[in-house]
């Protein structure tokens, strides 16, 4: 059985991580087109870089959940034909033992080099325009996708869920494109796991509701079940 996960920011809430927007429609504190857009880079990279600094000096006060370890262990026993596309930018998932893990909005410990192209790990800041360990120059950013740019892997995951028996949508909104259309991409059954229906929750061939460290561990043992 082929499985593709998507997982949105509703599965990190429960580690203690900010969602998307608050109520307020901000995200984090602040307005999203000051601290998202390549617009707001070219404006004050100060800032920007402050920003996912502080986000990125956050992974090191969370840890995985019940919902991040679920999954790792329905990857044991599906291996290669589980897929976790994550909107998260986070490294929850593979904390908590993931391997097969695509990231379409990027990694906040991941650093871009905007002269020469590569990509680094990265775990301190950024904001003190650090040599890029390749070629010196001091252009690195954060390796994140910003409103106006096009998630990584998008043929990867289309292709994925062309091929999948099963689409699952953990923690979303329903309302970020592409992501929020995947559902329609899916070939085989589709479920939603949220704690609340998402924007396009009737979409799905079944939805469930309750908190993600819960319904996913829950959900996991069911699968598991049906393969042994």
């Amino acid at each position: 059985m082929k499985v593709v996960v998507l997982t949105g920011a509703g599965i990190s809430a429960e580690s203690g991580l900010s969602t998307f927007r608050d109520s307020g429609g901000l995200w984090e504190g602040h307005d999203p087109m000051q601290v998202a857009t390549p617009e707001a880079y070219a404006d004050d990279p100060g800032l920007v870089q402050r920003f996912y600094d502080a986000r990125r000096a956050a992974l090191d006060t969370v840890e995985p959940n019940a919902a991040h370890h679920a999954l790792a262990r329905l990857e044991e026993a599906l291996g290669d034909d589980l897929l976790v596309v994550t909107q998260n930018v986070d490294d929850l998932h593979e904390r908590a033992g993931s391997r097969r893990v695509h990231h379409i909005h990027g990694r906040l410990r991941s650093a871009w080099c905007r002269a020469c192209g590569v990509r680094h790990e990265w775990d301190g800041p950024l904001a003190d325009t650090p040599p890029c360990p390749a070629c010196g120059a001091r252009a690195l950013r954060p390796d994140i996708v910003w409103f106006g740019e096009i998630p990584y892997g998008m043929d990867l995951v289309e292709q994925a869920l062309w091929e999948c028996d099963l689409f699952v949508s953990i923690g979303t909104s329903g309302l970020v494109y592409p992501a929020a259309a995947f559902v329609h991409w899916a070939r085989g059954a589709t479920l939603e796991l949220n704690l609340e229906p998402s924007a396009g929750a009737t979409d799905f061939a079944e939805s469930r509701q309750g908190p993600a460290s819960e319904l996913v561990p829950a959900w996991v043992d069911q699968v598991v079940g049906l393969l042994r």
